[in-house]
């Protein structure tokens, strides 16, 4: 088992920052440093949607992203402390949501959440125009 906790979310101006993370705790016998991890957000209303992870340690910790966040947002894991960070820049009033990371296995990882089989509880975070 995998629980999830994220935090570091808030309210901000458009063109802020902010700063997300997530700390796995496994049960003994699971290694974080196997699971595809990656961060999704969902508005009132929409889809959860995936925008961006970043794979097990053991098949590369390559980052992916969304074309919605690509080049304003940066994943990336500490596998040493079971950590996901999630650096949000140039913030938009259509980043307002809920976001989410998850857990899934590395073989499936990709930005679907039917990938992700362990989920957190979410984080808001807010951008005003």
């Amino acid at each position: 088992q995998v629980h999830l906790v994220e935090s570091g979310g808030g309210s901000v101006q458009a063109g802020g920052n902010l700063n997300l993370s997530c700390v796995a705790s496994l049960t003994p016998g699971y290694n974080y440093r196997n699971y595809c991890m990656a961060w999704f957000r969902q508005a009132p209303g929409k889809e959860r949607e995936g925008i961006a992870l970043i794979s097990s340690e053991t098949t590369g910790s390559i980052p992916d992203y969304d074309n919605s966040v690509k080049g304003r947002f940066i994943v990336s894991r500490d596998n040493a402390k079971s950590t996901l960070y999630l650096q949000m820049s140039a913030l938009k009033p259509e980043d307002t949501a809920v976001y989410y990371c998850a857990a899934g296995a590395p073989r499936v990882c990709g930005l679907s959440q039917y990938h992700y089989k362990y989920w957190g509880q979410g984080t808001q975070a807010t951008v005003s125009s």
